[in-house]
Order: C-alpha cells, then structure tokens, then sequence
C-alpha cells in the first residue's frame, strides 16, 4: 500500500498510525489471509499477519516536484508490478480522480510512454 499524508502539526506519530491501520486490518480478515501453508517461521516469532511486509519506507515531501515524483510513482505501481498494463486500468488508484480533476490526461503513462519512461518511477 502506497500513501502520501498530512499529518497534523505536531503529530510525528507516522508509524503509530501504520500499526493501528495494520492491527486493524489484520484482526478483521484474520480469516481471508491467515493460512498456515504462507506463514514463515519469522511471521510465526513475531505474531505478523500475512498480509503486510514487515518494513516501511517513511519519506518527507519536500517540495511540489518531491510530490509530483511520489504521486507519479504511486500510480504507476500497478503497472511495475504486471498487475495491469495501463495506469488507468488500476481501479483501486487516486489516478482517477487526478483524470477527474484535469491533473492528468486520461493516456497518461500509456503503453507507449511506460516503455519510454519505466526508469523514472523506481524506488
């Protein structure tokens, strides 16, 4: 799962909050996900779901072209990872809602330019 927020001023809390979201999660589909054919002996140790990796990687925007990169990565995620071939066949993405809002084309990150530009969006 992929995120940009704003935190309150003063609130530093980022990965509380993670915990909180993953606990929650983690509890109400304790039966969607729990399988022991997929726990590790390490997931086992410390009492992790499934479903979540056990790292996080916390980033502070620093400035509009920062933001642009991230959201521009964010939505082409899908795609990097083969789920979809075009960022737009994505459901589940605020890509639709920045098409919406006139930020992006509808074509954005098309085939043809996902090719082009694939090293631009990596980690």
């Amino acid at each position: 799962m992929h995120c940009i927020w704003t935190l309150p001023e003063g609130d530093s809390g980022y990965s509380k909050r993670w915990g909180l979201i993953k606990a929650g999660f983690s509890q109400r589909a304790r039966e969607l996900f729990e399988r022991s054919e997929w726990m590790s002996s390490s997931k086992t140790k410390h009492r992790e779901s499934t479903i979540w990796q056990r790292r996080f990687w916390e980033h502070q925007i620093h400035d509009s072209v920062d933001f642009s990169r991230h959201i521009d990565y964010i939505h082409w995620n899908p795609v990097k990872h083969g789920h979809v071939i075009r960022v737009a066949d994505w459901p589940y993405s605020t890509f639709h809602r920045y098409i919406r809002d006139g930020i992006y084309p509808q074509n954005w990150a098309g085939q043809g330019i996902a090719a082009a530009h694939a090293d631009e969006f990596g980690e």
